[in-house]
C-alpha cells in the first residue's frame, strides 16, 4: 500500500505537522508550489514539486533546484486545474492508494473548497484520501463505515451531503442515532453535525450518494 503526503501552499501549523510526521511514514512526498516552504521548514526532501511557482519564495525554490533526484513539474499559471489538483493526479499516477493533504485547509476559503473537491477523483479510484489539520480530518464516503472511538481524530463526527442527496442514512452506536433518513444538500444541516460515538464503535450505513465526513475536535 503506497502512501503519499501532499503539502500544499495553505497555512500550516508546523508544530502539529512535525508531531504528525513523527508517527507517520510516507512513500512519496509532493510539494505544491508555496508548500515547498513548509516542506523546507519540516526538513523534508520531496520526490516531486508541482505548480506554477508563482507564490513560493525564490530562495527556497533555488535551494531545492540544486538537489538531485527531485522531479519538477512546472505548469503555466493559466490552467484549468489547481496546483493541488495536479499534485493529486501525480499521486494517483504513481499508484498511491493513500493520500494525505497537509496545508489544504488553512488560508483562503475558495482554495479549501477546491481541495475538498480534489478528493472526489481519489474516491473514484478507490484511493483513501483526506485533508488533515490539527482539528480536522476531512474525507468523502460512498459507502458505509464503522468508526472506532480509539481511532477517531477527535470526539466529533459530522456528515454532510456531497451529492445533492444522500439516501437512507442509518447511524447506530452514535449519541444521536438515525434510521433510514435522507439528507438533501442545504437542508437540515444540523442533523448530522457534531455527533459523537456512544459506544466504543459505531456504524454508518446509507443507500445512495456521497457524504462528506469530518472527524474533529475543539482547539485546545
Amino acid at each position: 500500500m503506497k502512501s503519499c503526503l501532499i503539502v500544499t501552499g495553505g497555512a500550516l501549523d508546523l508544530e502539529f505537522a512535525r508531531s504528525f510526521l513523527e508517527k507517520e511514514h510516507f512513500d512519496k512526498v509532493i510539494a505544491v508550489d508555496a508548500g515547498l516552504e513548509s516542506v523546507d521548514a519540516l526538513r523534508l526532501v520531496p520526490d516531486y514539486v508541482v505548480g506554477d511557482f508563482d507564490t513560493v519564495k525564490g530562495a527556497v525554490l533555488e535551494k531545492y533546484r540544486q538537489m538531485p533526484f527531485i522531479v519538477w513539474e512546472q505548469h503555466k499559471p493559466e490552467k484549468n486545474e489547481t496546483d493541488t489538483e495536479l499534485a493529486r493526479s501525480r499521486a494517483l499516477t504513481l499508484g498511491c492508494s493513500k493520500i494525505t493533504f497537509l496545508g489544504a485547509t488553512g488560508g483562503r476559503f475558495d482554495h479549501m473548497l477546491g481541495n475538498l473537491h480534489t478528493l472526489y477523483a481519489c474516491l473514484e479510484k478507490g484511493t483513501e484520501a483526506c485533508l488533515l489539520d490539527r482539528q480536522n480530518k476531512i474525507y468523502l464516503l460512498d459507502e458505509g463505515k464503522t468508526f472506532y472511538k480509539k481511532d477517531l481524530w477527535g470526539k466529533y463526527v459530522s456528515f454532510l451531503p456531497y451529492t445533492e442527496q444522500v439516501k437512507g442514512i442509518t447511524l447506530t452506536g452514535f449519541k444521536y442515532p438515525l434510521k433510514k433518513k435522507d439528507l438533501t444538500r442545504g437542508y437540515e444541516v444540523g442533523l448530522c453535525i457534531s455527533n459523537e460515538l456512544a459506544e466504543e464503535s459505531a456504524c454508518l450505513e446509507f443507500d445512495e450518494g456521497i457524504l462528506i465526513c469530518v472527524e474533529s475536535r475543539d482547539m485546545e
